[in-house]
């Protein structure tokens, strides 16, 4: 289902307060739906800006419950994308009980890659009323890993894309069918969405309001402008148009542990099956791992060990291409994480002030001068059609200094 559109002119945006206590009480009669008999206990918040997140007990039984308000971020919802508070609660109330619900599709693509078998992936316990309740993994994180151990950062990345093989076959997607895709967590999608026409231009102005100081908002808009323009011209001729098998589509380090140790099986959470080629997984992974530098800054040795891994998985990706294919598919992974990285990033800074963010998202509020820049530097030589491989490795150093 695509994001539900509800006009904003009939009052002021939703209050922080109505929304969570709502997708408390859903979570809570959800529970009580799934396990009627069940004594539920409901635990600490989990900041998102994507969707509503509680740690829950159900008996002694741990879960994660996640609330999706109309399959749209709570930044957006709660800048009045979808209405006052009102309106949001009654167009709520019909969209979690079509089968199409982002929860439902998200709950469907878990079992369905339980059943394909790879990747390994958390558990369903139970989906109701919008509201999608998972077991949690336990272990180490990529995340966690990539920053303890940068010198293994290489075959980390690896490691994990490898279990996304079966994933990109052609015949998986035939079994997912294209009502159960998760296209909302599409990379260009997501960034046409926020930069198209008009209310892209708005939403640039609007940047950082609540965020940021005066001198900050207006340099990083500025520069985002030029950024998201030359990425508007990369689309339309980087990115190629067949879409062929199945992307994890929300690939991050901090989406994927390591319950047995790096010596096992790694397990997946929170999918976003869609259609794509694999050059979108790559890009997605990549661009989380340079922003989750950015946001912990560990250090020049720690931060160029992590940068010469993330060179040694992509040469792993290219091996067997041609010199030609290697040059278009750098070009198209260069384009998809600039892309992914502007849209996260304008994402945190469009945040109103009330919402709780991860510890992450207020650390690249505090870097968004940096990556912007980076961003700025990266994208020129790609659109002024410097070599390929030469962008790529001043993508790397550019990467290394925002993580130094």
């Amino acid at each position: 289902m695509s994001t539900v559109a509800v006009s904003t002119a009939s009052g002021a945006v939703p209050d922080i307060g109505e929304v969570f206590g709502f997708a408390q009480q859903e979570i809570r009669h959800a529970a009580a739906e799934l396990w009627p008999h069940a004594v539920v206990a409901i635990d600490e918040h989990v900041p998102s800006v994507t969707g509503y997140v509680r740690r829950v007990r159900v008996d002694d039984r741990p879960l994660y419950a996640k609330h999706s308000f109309l399959g749209v971020s709570l930044v957006s919802l709660l800048r009045g994308a979808c209405g006052n508070w009102e309106e949001v609660r009654t167009a709520q109330q019909a969209y979690a009980s079509q089968p199409g619900s982002l929860m439902e599709r998200e709950a469907a693509q878990l079992r369905l890659l339980a059943e394909v078998g790879q990747p390994r992936v958390c558990a369903v316990a139970g989906v109701s009323r919008g509201v999608l309740f998972t077991e949690p993994v336990t272990g180490p994180t990529l995340a966690g890993l990539l920053l303890s151990r940068p010198q293994e950062a290489a075959d980390l990345l690896a490691s994990t894309f490898d279990e996304l093989r079966q994933l990109h076959h052609p015949p998986t997607a035939r079994r997912l069918g294209p009502s159960g895709v998760i296209g909302e967590r599409s990379i260009a999608g997501t960034f046409q969405r926020k930069f198209n026409g008009i209310s892209g231009r708005t939403y640039l102005d609007r940047l950082g309001a609540e965020q940021c100081g005066l001198g900050q908002r207006q340099e990083v808009a500025e520069v985002l402008r030029q950024v998201v323009a030359r990425l508007h011209r990369l689309r339309a001729t980087v990115l190629p148009q067949a879409r062929q098998v199945l992307a994890y589509g929300d690939l991050k380090p901090e989406h994927v542990a390591f319950p047995d140790g790096t010596a096992g099986r790694p397990v997946f959470i929170d999918p976003g099956l869609l259609l794509a080629g694999t050059a979108v997984d790559a890009a997605k992974l990549i661009s989380r791992t340079v922003l989750l530098l950015a946001a912990a800054r560990p250090g020049p040795e720690v931060a160029q060990q992590t940068a010469n891994g993330i060179h040694g998985f992509a040469e792993s990706r290219m091996c067997g291409l041609s010199t030609k294919s290697r040059r278009g598919w750098l070009r198209e992974l260069l384009a998809l994480w600039l892309m992914d990285t502007v849209n996260i990033l304008t994402t945190y800074l469009s945040a109103p002030a009330a919402l709780p963010l991860p510890d992450q998202g207020t650390a690249l509020i505090e870097r968004a001068t940096d990556l912007c820049a980076m961003a700025d530097r990266i994208s020129s030589r790609l659109t002024a059609g410097t070599d390929a491989r030469e962008t790529w490795e001043q993508a790397l150093s550019e990467a290394q200094a925002v993580a130094s």
